[in-house]
């Protein structure tokens, strides 16, 4: 079998298919910024190479058959065009360095990227929405400059720790997940609670904090029941469905 007919299996066109759908609903949600920001995943079977989207297109423009397959050396395996050059030097050695993460999310969307803009923590977890992510970030604290080059890849790659959601100071929000459909669940939901706690704020009232020991009886309760259902497939199928009664040539 040829390299070009091993990028070519159901897996492989099922994974460009689910991104592509993520693509799209940020696009909806508005959850992207201009033709900037970056969804990627591992290549089913080949742990050295990911799709990402190509410069230039918006997410509202992505497609399944658009999605570029790159190698962690930013060589173009498969697709029309080249990575952005961010989308490239974080990307690329987040999947090398964090091995866990088979998908990687990274948005300026616009309530998590205000939380990232403040000092202190994001969230103050008052909120069931946000508990989702008690324990599970890291922030990144040191602002770099744009990504352009290997050694801020790997900053940011090392920042991540053990963590699924990154808060990078003074930049935007990353989510990494073991696939697509997690990784799409949990970007949601953080905007979702991200949108929520800045709503709250604005108000200038004190937030009704929720005692310890209610956070730590909710936590035991979202951990016994994390992946019982298969929520985060089923809401991306979901997603799926109304795409495909209105754009169906994201699938193409």
């Amino acid at each position: 079998m040829s390299n070009h007919a091993a990028l070519e299996t159901d897996a492989i066109w099922q994974a460009r298919v689910d991104l592509a759908a993520c693509f799209r609903a940020a696009a909806r949600l508005g959850l992207n910024e201009g033709v900037c920001n970056h969804l990627s995943a591992v290549v089913p079977g080949h742990d050295h190479l990911f799709l990402v989207n190509p410069d230039g297109k918006s997410f509202a423009e992505i497609t399944a058959s658009s999605l570029l397959i790159c190698d962690h050396d930013g060589n173009v395996v498969a697709g029309a065009g080249v990575p952005e050059d961010t989308a490239f030097y974080i990307h690329a050695r987040v999947h090398r360095r964090v091995p866990r993460a088979r998908a990687a999310f990274h948005t300026h969307m616009p309530y998590a990227t205000a939380l990232a803009m403040l000092e202190g923590p994001p969230f103050s977890f008052a909120l069931q929405t946000s508990l989702r992510f008690h324990g599970r970030m890291a922030i990144d604290e040191h602002y770099n400059g744009i990504a352009l080059d290997t050694d801020e890849g790997d900053r940011i790659a090392a920042s991540i720790g053990e963590a699924d959601i990154v808060f990078m100071k003074n930049h935007g929000v990353m989510v990494l997940a073991p696939n697509i459909a997690k990784a799409w669940d949990d970007l949601f939901y953080l905007e979702r609670a991200a949108q929520a706690e800045v709503l709250a704020l604005s108000t200038g009232r004190k937030l009704a904090a929720l005692p310890q020991s209610m956070i730590d009886r909710t936590l035991t309760q979202i951990r016994a029941n994390a992946g019982n259902r298969g929520s985060a497939r089923l809401h991306l199928e979901s997603v799926k469905r109304q795409l495909d009664a209105t754009c169906p040539e994201y699938r193409t």
